[in-house]
């Protein structure tokens, strides 16, 4: 497989799957992202989204730099 597909197909499904946790925690604590209006949950779910998306793709990232010294 192409390293460059493989390395944007790791990154999305880290991304997507850090966003997803994020999103499910934040919901257990009281914040949603897709809540109407700009009130403290919504932001709190946006901000939580985007740390738990980075999260995902770094921890995509550590993976694949683990399987590149194995080979």
């Amino acid at each position: 497989m192409d390293p460059r597909l493989l390395e944007g197909l790791t990154d999305a499904i880290g991304f997507l799957a850090g966003v997803l946790l994020a999103y499910v925690v934040g919901r257990l604590f009281g914040f949603d992202p897709l809540a109407p209006g700009h009130g403290g949950d919504a932001i709190g779910g946006i901000v939580l989204a985007g740390l738990g998306g980075g999260a995902g793709v770094q921890l995509a990232r550590r993976w694949r730099a683990g399987r590149r010294k194995e080979d």
